[in-house]
């Protein structure tokens, strides 16, 4: 059986003890307190001296009773490392966090000690970094240097490698939302497939997530009932609904897994994924036009497509407000942008121009169909790029 060996430990605060475990009764004591807030006369200065008979009491009538909120007061800052992809795009998909990833785009993929990272990944990454250093060279070495040219075949090369690949990343959320997700996690890896290999490998992985939790004490029995038979809320099923562009949107699409990715970093909007019975790949632009290199592309991610690769195409459902999406058009509508999500976004912005009835966008949307965000009347670039495709959204790259 796999083991991803996911490492997590807690960042300094008031409530990590000098071991580095959580202290669990100390932050319980402080929600407990401030559940009072809301009748006590004399506000929190009062409560902060009461009996700690009350306050237990508090604690165990809020945790049994549903009333959780309080212990959202407490947050946790976790440096988690050994971290599949997989497992950190569930995590931000839950929105009530703030994180700092290692990216993709500037990090080499290697083979480190038991890392479930294989060789035959890494030498097709290798591969095809070379391969999209010469063709980006060729096509954009008057606007990149050699420093940025390795960058974006970083990012290209990466859809070769698995998105159970680890990453490290510094994840904060609160006492009650990290219990919340851990039950999620539970009722995952119960009702997991075990003769998918997806399925079964990301249940193995949320089993470890939380058996740290656990060690460092995080995990609060009463925190993970789940009365409301709340799910993971990145796992959608049936995902091809009636597509609608109003004041508020609904989309579905097909994207990487490396896109989708990216898209949670847009914790305004909600996404959903289904995996594709019938499996696609991703082909990036810049070696579309060679027909031996697209042949030679697809027969290497099909040699990997047992260790589901980032380039695996998955159906991707996008659902929002109108204002929250032409934000996400202010950040992905540029030369610096991931390619695929740029070009995603592009086309979503399209079919919102020609699709929606509502008055007021046809009107408003016409200021961002000028190209790039630079072009954007309400828009200012605090750097001019000079790249003429990133700005006509043609770019290859």
């Amino acid at each position: 059986m796999e083991k991803f060996n996911i490492k997590i430990s807690i960042l300094p605060n008031i409530y990590r003890k000098e071991d580095g475990i959580f202290d669990r009764e100390n932050a319980l004591n402080l929600s407990g307190k401030i559940a009072g807030v809301c009748y006590d006369k004399e506000g929190f200065e009062h409560l902060e001296n009461e009996p700690i008979e009350k306050t237990t009491k508090r604690i165990e009538r809020t945790l049994t009773g549903g009333h959780h909120s309080v212990y959202d007061h407490v947050n946790i800052s976790f440096n988690i490392s050994g971290l599949p992809k997989i497992l950190a795009m569930v995590l931000n998909n839950e929105h009530q966090y703030t994180t700092s990833e290692k990216s993709a785009r500037y990090t080499p993929v290697e083979v480190r000690g038991d890392s479930i990272i294989t060789s035959d990944e890494v030498n097709l990454y290798n591969k095809w970094m070379e391969i999209f250093k010469v063709k980006i060279k060729e096509n954009y070495g008057y606007i990149y240097d050699d420093s940025k040219i390795v960058k974006l075949a970083q990012e290209n090369a990466r859809y070769m490698v698995t998105v159970f690949m680890p990453t490290e990343m510094i994840y904060t959320t609160s006492l009650r939302q990290i219990n919340y997700i851990a039950s999620w996690m539970n009722d995952y890896i119960k009702g997991a497939n075990k003769e998918d290999d997806f399925e079964r490998k990301l249940s193995i992985v949320m089993e470890e997530f939380v058996n740290e939790l656990k060690r460092l004490d995080v995990f609060e029995e009463r925190l993970n009932r789940n009365e409301k038979n709340r799910k993971l809320s990145l796992f959608g099923d049936c995902l091809g609904e009636e597509e609608y562009f109003g004041r508020v949107y609904n989309t579905t699409y097909e994207g990487t897994f490396a896109q989708l990715a990216q898209a949670h970093r847009h914790r305004t909007l909600d996404y959903k994924m289904e995996r594709l019975e019938n499996k696609k790949y991703y082909i990036p632009p810049i070696i579309r036009d060679d027909k031996v290199l697209v042949e030679e592309w697809m027969k290497d991610i099909l040699s990997l497509r047992n260790i589901h690769p980032q380039g695996e195409i998955v159906l991707i459902n996008e659902k929002g407000k109108y204002e929250d999406f032409i934000l996400k058009c202010k950040e992905r509508l540029c030369s610096a942008a991931q390619l695929e999500i740029a070009q995603q976004t592009a086309e979503t912005l399209k079919k919102y121009a020609t699709r929606t009835g509502d008055k007021f966008i046809v009107e408003d949307i016409k200021n961002y169909l000028r190209g790039a965000r630079c072009t954007f009347l309400d828009y200012s670039c605090p750097k001019d790029c000079g790249f003429k495709e990133g700005k006509t959204l043609t770019r290859r790259i």
